[in-house]
Formats: structure tokens, C-alpha cells, sequence
């Protein structure tokens, strides 16, 4: 292929890539940009088999025989995971990038040998250091997330000065390597940079684990342009320079959203008080309803708001709320939906688990919009959320989630939590809201619940 059109493919991709990312910030056109950044990524992967600069035949069969392993293991997995698990997926995937370029810069690295400019040395540094930090990092984020390990802030004595000492380390054998070269040295980085990923993610509470995975795929982007530099490939610098900046305003946003700094979301869990301890086993008593009851409140309501949480997306009980705020909507009552910034498991959960249902899209109204809408709302529909409404965020120092702005149901007419049982939510924290004489508790499967109540307006 000649070098002009190759640059000029390489240019369309890039701009595909730009494409997809504008479609993807807004919920009318996320399809439209999925699938644009889609067909620039197989064009990218494409045109690597016509880059002039590589010579013809050059490792063609492990190139066919990774991208055959690749969608023999990619295509199914994402056809066939469930809603409530793509956090996890996108978590492994995106530690899977960060290693996949940390690799590739130590055989790159091997290959030049003494022939390696300082640049390319210090790319490949960086590389190693930060893709193996994401891949590790990564891991455990999907570990939390999979609840096959604590979703708790893990910290132990001395953790601070084992995460510095480890950093340090890491950050003296990058110098080594710049100035000395060497393989061991390399791996060496490699190794404490693995640990410092894992090091770096156990701290983080669990409903803090949407704010690191973004910014663990922040640095997996960061590394793949710093490959880009080290393989002399512009398309990788631009995609991957793309993924860093997005992922860091992301971040960013996020962290605001949280309304905590990225350091406190980080390491707060080594300066957090030890909250006290409830005492003599008291019970506390709730109100709970029956589908008839819930289905009598709606049914004489002029505002209902309705809040989805992680606990719809287990149940898949979207097509179900769906059919409730319809049928609502036909008898004249106001329906909207409250969407919080980090509800579910990753940010925009729960407006893609909404669009599966065909939501209309301007009923999904941000935080900051709703939140003054509550005092004026009849009856708030609570669906499998608990922190993203927690009252502690405001009332308890101290706590996983204090600080963190929330939607503010309490000063709502009614509350209605659908929920499995008392169970706290992902950070592990009690809800006050549960107890207050306002609130309704529904108790069992989401979709049977949700269904049960179809069925009894209905009747009405």
C-alpha cells in the first residue's frame, strides 16, 4: 500500500475515533458513536497488514493468530455477559489493554537492544510502569466489583508507607533502566509496578470503584500512546492520547460528582475514623406494603419520580418500570426518573440499562435538576438504590460515602424502596431513609414486585 493512502487511512481512523467519542456524550447518539468508533477500530486493525513499514509476511501468522484468540474470546464473552456484570467486563478489558501495552514495549524494548533512542527508552518506561500498574489495578477493581473479594476499603498497619516505599521503588528502578539498561531492571519495574497496582486499588471502597476504573483506563490510554511513540505508530498515539484525556476529564467529573477530592477517594481510607458501633442488638422497626398498596399511592399521585439503582439491573426489571411509568403517564400522572451520576456499577449504567427499555430520554433527568423537583413529587419509586439516596452522605462524618452529593427523595411526599431484603448497599452503610415514617418498603425480586404492582393499578 502506498505510504500517502496508508497515512490517509490512518487519518480517517483517527477521525472515526473523535467521531465516536462526540456520539458517545450524548444517550441519542451513543449507538451511533459505538458504532463509528467500532468500524474505526477494525479499519486500524486492517490496515496494519498494509503498513509499508512493516515488512511483508513479518509475523503475519501470530497477528491472525492473536486477533482469532482475541475474537474467539471477546465475541462471546460480550454477547453473552449481563447487564449487571459489564462493569467487570469493561474493568478486564481495560486491564487487559494496560498489559497488552506493557508487553508489547518490553519485546519492542528487546528488540532494539543498544539501538534504542533515550526517548524511546523513557516511552518504554513509562509504558511498563503505568500499563502494569492498570493491569493489576484493574484486577482488583473487577475483584470488588464481582464480589469475590471485600468491597471494603482494605488498609492495613503501615499501609501508606509500604504504597510509598513501593512507588519510590519503582519510580528509582525507572531511572535505572533509563540510565543503565538492562532486561532485569526492566522486569524488576515490571514486578513492583504490578504490586502497586494492587497496592494502589485496595484502599478504594466499593462505591468508589466506578471513579478508579476510570481512571485505571485513563492510564491504559496513556500507555498505548506512550507504545504508539515506541512503535513509531501515529494512529496509537492519537487513539491512545483520545482514551487519556477522556478518561481523565471522566475521572474528574466524577470525582466531583462523588463530591470528594481524587486523593480522598484514593487514600481516604488510611485517614477515615472508625465509625461507631450500634449496641445492644436493638431492632429498629419498618414499614412494609404490599403491591395493592404501592399500587393505591401511585395510583392517586400527580408526580412520581422513580430511581434506579444496581438492583434494577440485577433483576433486568427496565422493560418492567418501563411498563409502570406508562401506564402512570396514561392516567395523567407525572413520571420522571432520577438519575444519579454514579448509580449501578460504572458511570452511565443506568441510563444504557433505561435505553434498553426504550425509556424516552427526556425523562431521564440529571441530579441537579431533579433534586429541587423532590419537595413538589408525591411518591418516589426507589428501585434497587441505596447509597446514591443514603442520608448519611450528609448526616455521618466519616463514613464510605460521606460527602458525596445525593438525590434527595427524603423530602419527597412518600418513599417506596423496592428492595431484596435489609441488606446495606455497596458500601456497606445502613440507610436511615428505610426507617422514617414516610418510607414504604416492598420487599422481594424487583421485576416480580414491579409486575405485581403493574397488575394491581391495573385493577384500580
Amino acid at each position: 500500500m502506498n505510504s500517502n493512502l496508508y497515512a490517509l487511512l490512518g487519518l480517517g481512523v483517527a477521525v472515526s475515533f473523535i467521531m465516536a467519542l462526540k456520539g458517545l456524550s450524548a444517550p441519542k447518539t451513543a449507538r451511533r458513536g459505538n458504532l463509528i468508533g467500532a468500524f474505526g477500530a477494525t479499519v486500524a486493525t486492517v490496515i496494519v497488514f498494509f503498513d509499508p513499514a512493516i515488512e511483508e509476511g513479518h509475523n503475519t501468522l501470530l497477528i491472525i493468530g492473536a486477533i482469532a484468540f482475541g475474537v474467539i474470546v471477546g465475541v462471546p464473552a460480550a454477547r453473552k455477559i449481563q447487564m449487571t456484570q459489564m462493569p467487570q467486563l469493561v474493568a478486564l478489558f481495560n486491564g487487559v489493554g494496560g498489559g497488552a501495552a506493557a508487553l508489547v514495549a518490553i519485546v519492542e524494548y528487546l528488540s532494539l537492544g543498544d539501538s534504542a533512542s533515550i526517548g524511546e527508552v523513557i516511552a518504554t518506561v513509562f509504558t511498563v510502569l503505568v500499563g502494569c500498574v492498570s493491569f493489576s489495578g484493574s484486577i482488583i477493581t473487577f475483584l470488588k466489583l464481582q464480589e469475590l473479594m471485600t468491597t471494603r476499603p482494605v488498609v492495613f498497619p503501615g499501609g501508606r508507607f509500604v504504597i510509598a516505599v513501593t512507588l519510590a521503588g519503582a519510580l528509582v528502578t525507572s531511572g535505572w533502566v533509563i540510565t543503565s539498561g538492562g532486561t532485569n531492571p526492566l522486569l524488576l519495574l515490571a514486578g513492583l509496578s504490578l504490586l502497586f497496582g494492587v497496592l494502589f486499588v485496595l484502599p478504594v471502597g466499593g462505591a468508589d470503584v466506578p471513579i478508579v476504573i476510570s481512571l485505571l483506563n485513563a492510564f491504559t490510554g496513556l500507555t498505548v500512546a506512550a507504545s504508539g511513540y515506541v512503535l513509531q505508530s501515529t494512529l496509537l498515539i492519537v487513539a491512545g492520547t483520545l482514551v487519556g484525556a477522556s478518561g481523565t476529564i471522566l475521572t474528574r467529573k466524577m470525582a466531583e460528582a462523588m463530591g470528594r477530592s481524587l486523593f480522598g477517594t484514593l487514600f481516604g481510607a488510611f485517614t477515615a475514623k472508625p465509625q461507631a458501633q450500634a449496641v445492644g442488638g436493638e431492632v429498629r422497626p419498618v414499614k412494609s406494603g404490599s403491591p395493592d398498596d404501592v399500587a393505591i399511592l401511585l395510583n392517586y399521585a400527580q408526580r412520581v419520580v422513580i430511581v434506579p439503582g444496581f438492583g434494577l439491573a440485577v433483576a433486568q426489571a427496565q422493560h418492567t418500570v418501563r411498563e409502570l411509568a406508562d401506564l402512570l403517564a396514561e392516567r395523567g400522572v407525572e413520571v420522571a426518573y432520577g438519575i444519579h451520576p454514579v448509580a449501578g456499577r460504572m458511570p452511565g449504567h443506568m441510563n444504557v440499562l433505561l435505553a434498553e427499555a426504550s425509556v424516552p430520554y427526556e425523562q431521564l433527568v440529571e441530579m441537579e435538576e431533579i433534586n429541587p423537583t423532590f419537595p413538589q413529587t408525591d411518591v418516589v419509586l426507589v428501585v434497587g438504590a441505596n447509597d446514591v439516596v443514603n442520608p448519611a452522605a450528609k448526616t455521618t462524618p466519616g463514613c464510605p460515602i460521606y460527602g458525596m452529593p445525593i438525590l434527595d427523595v427524603a423530602s419527597a411526599g412518600n418513599v417506596i424502596f423496592l428492595k431484596r431484603s435489609m441488606r446495606p448497599g455497596f458500601a456497606g452503610i445502613e440507610n436511615d431513609l428505610l426507617y422514617d415514617a414516610k418510607t414504604t418498603l416492598l420487599f422481594g425480586d424487583a421485576k416480580d414486585s414491579l409486575t405485581k404492582v403493574v397488575s394491581a393499578l391495573k385493577a384500580l
